[in-house]
């Protein structure tokens, strides 16, 4: 054999070796859940109660990154246990270690390696355990660098949780995560997702300035999107399901294939008084 048609045979055979994740999309499914802090006067509601189906809607729908907000640390430790695919990062918001709601990111550690990760606080001092502008709570946006083991491929995660009560530090927040993406992207990541509970509808001034910069998820769907519009349920099975204050964007690295929001529940009841958002990204 000629060593020229030798080379050209060496070089298709790698050629076709790699081809595959080039030709097709790479998939990956990510969910944001606020999975309600455990509050003892819950009653019915309690986390003791709840916590083994909720675990079990999440390995069900078995996402790839699971965003859970308000969850305190047993909550993030029995999920760790149960959920037995997966790692997590996170920080409690009080104390920037384990006092406190987390905003803690999952992935499946078969597919995905940590690069580097970090919390920021949704303040005018971001780098430290603080309060922001009107906020009635410290709140916080945990990220994660991953790199994705299936392409060689990293990505950037974002799982934040808005004030309830300040409307300047919900504006305020949403300008400090647009200048963080942004941040990113210069230095090079071309892949970027946030999610989390926002506590504002599509209509409000904070969804607005992430619309600007950001595809919601809801509206970039290539499918219809799936299940009700609303994400605040308030537990019970029947009440009205039209606010939705959940989300998950994603920027130009990705294409959003499916959206849906998640109804399971039992007795009547969700596990959570939020519903969890679903989405299918490809890119």
């Amino acid at each position: 054999m000629h060593t020229g048609n030798f080379s050209i045979l060496c070089f298709l055979a790698v050629i076709l070796t790699w081809a595959p994740q080039f030709l097709h999309a790479q998939e990956m499914s990510v969910m944001t859940y606020n999975i309600r802090y455990d509050n003892p006067d819950d009653g019915a509601n309690a986390w003791s109660q709840r916590k083994a189906e909720l675990a079990n809607q999440i390995s069900f729908h078995g996402p790839d990154i699971l965003g859970i907000q308000e969850g305190l640390l047993h909550q993030v430790k029995y999920l760790d246990s149960a959920l037995l695919d997966y790692r997590y990062v996170g920080q409690g918001r009080d104390d920037g270690r384990r006092k406190g709601e987390f905003c803690a990111i999952f992935f499946r550690h078969t597919r995905f390696e940590k690069l580097s990760e970090g919390t920021l606080w949704l303040s005018e001092t971001p780098d430290r355990p603080s309060t922001g502008w009107d906020a009635a709570l410290p709140r916080i946006a945990t990220w994660v660098r991953l790199d994705d083991l299936e392409d060689g491929r990293s990505l950037v995660v974002i799982n934040t949780h808005f004030d309830h009560q300040g409307e300047q530090a919900r504006k305020e927040s949403a300008k400090l995560l647009v200048t963080f993406v942004k941040s990113l992207e210069r230095q090079g990541d071309a892949a970027v997702v946030l999610m989390g509970d926002f506590n504002a509808s599509p209509d409000e001034e904070p969804i607005k300035q992430l619309d600007f910069s950001l595809f919601d998820s809801h509206d970039e769907s290539l499918d219809p999107p799936f299940g009700p519009t609303g994400t605040w349920a308030n537990w019970q099975v029947g009440n009205s399901l039209d606010r939705r204050i959940d989300y998950i964007w994603v920027n130009e690295g990705f294409t959003v294939e499916k959206y849906g929001v998640l109804t399971d529940h039992r007795n009547g009841r969700y596990y959570s008084d939020h519903l969890p958002v679903w989405v299918q990204l490809s890119r």
